[in-house]
């Protein structure tokens, strides 16, 4: 990001830092101490709990995501890491999915905002999904908030822009090939925005010459299939985020979703076919 002095930009960074570390320690799944935390503790039993503004918002957004995916998109399903391990090349068994199954599906929980019920006890929500990217635009806003209007924030791939360089040009993004990680797939200029990607490339699985993939189709705990990867760009890095994983969910169908859905995409298949608007097409904000 761009400042009037190196003092003011370490500042601004620093308040950045600490929004991102807030978000964090409120939604991690990891720390005890978390809002996240508060919410599993009375899923694993059943009943209610009320939400603060900022909560209740994520779980509304959640609940759109879930309702726009027909279910794929789904904050339940992170019990299903519980079956699965990418760090052997063990694929769960069927039996054991299905109970974990049982578990898994945001229609089973009840939302009247600010108040969530879960009637079947054993869930659990996870925000994985959307937690990152909206950390990447409270950043993003925080910086706003602090006088910073060009430079951008990059969470691990998450990105959100607060603005082009002071010159007015745009931000090289290069974007990684799903199979070949040191190939560079297509470079995107942007000036305002956000971008994210989703793929089975992070962590996977291959036995027998098929590939598993983290990303879990929560209607059958497995794997999705059809898609290797596909980056969003959307207006700003939560929606992209999701667009993209929903994208994934949705498998060889998802790049008709895309253009239904309106955004500029690219995506990778399994078979190394390329498509979307932005593989040709280097400025798209």
């Amino acid at each position: 990001m761009y400042a009037s002095s190196r003092t003011e930009g370490e500042r601004i960074i620093e308040c950045c830092v600490t929004e991102v570390d807030r978000i964090e320690s409120r939604y991690s799944r990891h720390l005890t101490t978390s809002t996240l935390f508060d919410i599993n503790r009375v899923a694993l039993h059943g009943g209610e709990i009320k939400l603060d503004p900022e909560t209740a918002a994520l779980v509304d957004y959640a609940f759109a995501c879930f309702e726009k995916s027909d279910g794929a998109f789904d904050i339940t399903s992170g019990l299903l890491r519980k079956a699965w391990d990418f760090s052997s090349v063990t694929v769960p068994e069927h039996q054991e999915l299905c109970e974990l199954l049982k578990l898994v599906g945001l229609d089973k929980v009840t939302w009247q905002n600010p108040v969530l019920n879960f009637t079947v006890p054993g869930q659990e929500l996870d925000f994985g999904g959307i937690a990152k990217e909206y950390a990447a635009v409270r950043a993003a806003e925080v910086c706003r908030d602090q006088g910073a209007n060009h430079g951008l924030v990059d969470l691990g791939g998450d990105i959100q822009m607060l603005g082009p360089h002071t010159n007015d040009d745009p931000w090289d993004i290069q974007i990684q090939h799903p199979r070949l990680p040191d190939t560079v797939l297509t470079t995107l200029q942007l000036r305002n925005g956000g971008l994210a990607s989703s793929g089975d490339y992070e962590r996977c699985i291959v036995k027998d010459g098929k590939r598993y993939g983290h990303i879990l189709d929560p209607r059958t705990g497995f794997s999705v299939n059809g898609l290797a990867a596909v980056t969003v760009v959307a207006k700003d890095c939560l929606v992209a985020g999701s667009l993209a994983t929903i994208a994934m969910l949705k498998g060889a169908k998802g790049p008709a979703w895309l253009v239904e859905m309106g955004v500029h995409h690219l995506w990778v298949d399994e078979h190394g076919h390329q498509g979307g608007d932005l593989v040709h097409t280097k400025i798209s904000t």
